[in-house]
């Protein structure tokens, strides 16, 4: 757990599936561990339709001898952000399969990462760098539609991670004004005695 605590967590929900593996192999290269979660939420600029004609492209792409030696072509949108990252770094080195071991991608948040601080890049998001009105699509619908399974299993997953965050949002928000309504009956409980401290000197 103290490893996944020094890891730079990444929220990849309205990011840029490019711009966001720029960044990320970067931080791999140097030395930096980065788990990228809801990859199903990345976006691709340009129409859906016009990106599914390119992956349906890439799909029929093998080899002939051995299809089996490859090329691979991943449906999971995790998959799919771990092929374009593994793209930009110097993969069959030692430095860079190093930082391939460094990342993780996953789809949702998985419960060992739901209380920890989540990033954006700013650089990165769609919001950011794409002009309003152009067309972009989500890396989990492209999944769904070329093979991918699980968009309902993480969809569910998802929507009861949400109804827990909020139970425990309130409940925090409780202890906390408990809390400061405690400070405030003590500190007043205590004012006269410090006063009292002070007039002797005494430094609270």
């Amino acid at each position: 757990m103290s490893e996944r605590k020094r890891a730079i967590v990444v929220d990849g929900s309205g990011h840029l599936l490019g711009r966001l593996g720029a960044v990320v192999a970067k931080a791999l290269l140097n030395g930096d561990k980065v788990v990228v979660l809801k990859c199903e939420e990345i976006n691709i600029s340009g129409s859906f339709f016009r990106n599914k004609m390119k992956y349906m492209e890439y799909l029929r792409k093998r080899c002939n001898v051995n299809p089996a030696r490859g090329p691979f072509h991943f449906r999971a949108p995790s998959m799919m952000l771990r092929r374009v990252i593994r793209g930009m770094l110097p993969h069959k080195t030692r430095r860079g399969g190093t930082a391939m071991l460094n990342l993780r991608c996953v789809e949702g948040v998985p419960r060992e990462y739901q209380k920890l601080r989540r990033m954006v890049v700013p650089s990165a998001m769609r919001k950011m760098r794409l002009r309003p009105g152009r067309p972009y699509c989500e890396l989990g619908r492209l999944g769904h539609e070329v093979g991918w399974k699980y968009q309902d299993v993480v969809k569910t997953l998802e929507a009861r991670r949400r109804v827990r965050d909020r139970l425990y949002a309130k409940k925090m928000a409780g202890q906390k004004a408990v809390k400061a309504r405690a400070l405030r009956q003590v500190s007043k409980q205590l004012a006269p005695i410090e006063k009292e401290m002070a007039s002797l000197g005494c430094v609270v």
